[in-house]
């Protein structure tokens, strides 16, 4: 290449993708903004917006944030953050980038098409020949209704209109004030009985069911539902007014579809059993990914904090010598206990070469679905996993006794952590087997987690904790403290829960079974009764953490 091809190359204009980033909830993004998230060098988004699809962007993605004053740069494993001075606007932003040869993705809260900026944006793209693209995404006054159990239109039909209150003219107040269609407003907290006023003015009823929503599909979203002429009361009443937060936006819906009654049987969103729990779960954030969207989809925000760290074991000689004889062909069976045993095997084959065809004529066991699941990811598919209780007393129920008619060899592998108990070993020797248990990794007490997630621990700041073993209990304890008396206290099975006792905790759900599936799926069902209750007894549906602070859980041991 020519030194004048390479500097035409460099200076050619790049690509802007437009992107709507939705309402709020991340799951609301479409495959084709994941897409062009994916390929992004720049993204330029609004803080309120950012976190959703940052998360998709590549890493080493150069992130501009024009809301924030002064120059400033900071970088972390995912991406470049640069703020750029508040008087620089959008567009210049955006054109800047893409002069650069960039790929640009200028992502908008809800749908470009109804920002009110981009189309701007977009017209300095084309008079410079910039190639950009428009990937719509949901709108907030499309999205947040369906989420507050509000539809917009049903079989009999109605006309819908929408109005932003911020730019609204007296005749478009006039035009949905004589319509008896459903209108759906724009506005802000403290602006709802303004808008109310306007339509009731240009001759909408007072008796107009009315809803309101604020966080639209977030796990903050709250529905109030009142009528024009009671919305403001509504609002008093629910201590939601005044307040320093009155400019949070809202969507209001207005018409017979969002009477409380309807409401009552499509809030789909809202009624979920731990909608808007914090729940905190203390494993590492690998460890916890398939347990927390199992929360999530119970409506829980998950909170990981890591009580127990991972490290090789201070003698590694005894793990290699056991590897080695894997392949060498001194074992029958191996058993793994623990997700982090699978890890640790598969990265000491990966240091000698090998992969899973080492396991070849083995027998191979793993305690627990995820176990497991980890095995298959190696390439490897367990002979044996407990028929009943997933655990290592579970495990001896259904293993074989040592046969020398049928079994070549009489020893089993079993990689472990260093403070393993040896209900294993001893049962598999009471069965006839040999047995090296090597120490494949040690666990030690994490660090202590942020301040503020310890206040929140010790405060009351969250509504749930789900501890999965004893070693949890302790160890969350010691690094952040005991958790406040009005938090949940969910255990994985007795010797669990028997651990928290001890430390003075009262164990409200317990999994009918050691999976933590299983326990999530508990602490759901405890949700969905306390939500029940409340309903039935006419009292509103509160989280744990929103009960009065009372003293901490003091039990002695016994």
């Amino acid at each position: 290449m020519s030194p004048t091809t390479a500097e035409s190359t460099a200076c050619a204009p790049g690509h802007v993708t437009f992107l709507g980033a939705g309402p709020g909830d991340p799951g609301l993004l479409t495959l084709r903004a994941v897409e062009a998230l994916t390929r992004a060098d720049v993204l330029i988004a609004e803080p309120e917006v950012l976190d959703v699809v940052r998360t998709h962007a590549k890493s080493g993605v150069t992130v501009l944030d024009a809301d924030t004053p002064g120059l400033t740069a900071a970088a972390d494993e995912a991406s470049t953050a640069v703020a750029v001075p508040a008087l620089r606007d959008w567009a210049n932003l955006v054109m800047e980038a893409a002069r650069g040869g960039k790929r640009v993705v200028r992502a908008v809260s809800g749908d470009p098409g109804l920002d009110t900026y981009a189309a701007e944006e977009m017209l300095a793209c084309a008079s410079e020949g910039i190639d950009f693209e428009v990937v719509p995404g949901v709108a907030a006054a499309v999205g947040v209704p369906a989420y507050a159990g509000v539809p917009l239109r049903d079989a009999q039909g109605a006309d819908v209109r929408f109005v932003d209150a911020r730019t609204a003219s007296d005749r478009c107040w006039t035009e949905v004030g004589a319509s008896d269609g459903t209108v759906v407003v724009s506005t802000t907290l403290d602006a709802v009985a303004a808008a109310a006023g306007e339509l009731v003015t240009a001759g909408r009823k007072p008796d107009t069911p009315l809803s309101v929503t604020v966080a639209g599909t977030t796990t903050r979203q709250k529905t109030w539902s009142a009528t024009l002429g009671t919305i403001a009361q509504t609002l008093k009443q629910a201590k939601v007014l005044p307040s320093p937060e009155g400019n949070r936006p809202v969507i209001a819906v207005v018409g017979e579809r969002s009477a409380a009654a309807r409401r009552d049987q499509l809030s789909w969103f809202e009624s979920k059993p731990l909608f808007g729990w914090r729940v905190l779960v203390p494993r590492t954030k690998e460890q916890a990914e398939s347990l927390s969207d199992q929360l999530r989809s119970y409506g829980a925000v998950p909170h990981e904090v890591p009580t127990i760290a991972v490290e090789p074991p201070r003698t590694p000689q005894q793990m290699e010598r056991a590897v080695k004889g894997l392949v060498t062909g001194r074992y029958e069976w191996i058993a793994f206990t623990s997700v982090n045993a699978v890890k640790a095997v598969r990265e000491k084959f990966e240091e000698y070469g090998l992969d899973a065809r080492a396991f070849a004529g083995i027998k191979v066991a793993a305690v627990g679905e995820q176990t497991a699941n980890a095995l298959i990811a190696f390439g490897v598919k367990p002979d044996l996993v407990p028929s009943g209780e997933q655990s290592a007393a579970g495990l001896l129920e259904d293993w074989p006794p040592y046969d020398p008619v049928f079994d070549p060899i009489d020893r089993v592998f079993l990689p472990r952590a260093d403070i393993a108990t040896e209900t294993l070993v001893a049962g598999l020797i009471e069965l006839g087997w040999e047995v090296d248990d090597v120490t494949a990794y040690r666990t030690v007490r994490a660090s202590p987690p942020p301040a503020d997630t310890r206040e929140a621990i010790k405060g009351g700041g969250f509504d749930a904790v789900l501890f999965t073993s004893s070693s949890t209990v302790r160890n969350l304890v010691g690094i952040a403290g005991k958790p406040h008396n009005v938090t949940v206290i969910a255990c994985i099975g007795p010797a669990t829960a028997k651990t928290a006792e001890e430390h003075g905790l009262r164990v409200d759900v317990m999994a009918p079974e050691p999976s933590v599936h299983k326990l999530a799926a508990a602490l759901a069902d405890f949700g969905a009764r306390r939500r029940d209750a409340a309903i039935e007894a006419g009292d509103p549906v509160t989280r744990p953490s929103e009960r009065r602070p009372g003293a901490r859980r003091r039990r002695a041991a016994p």
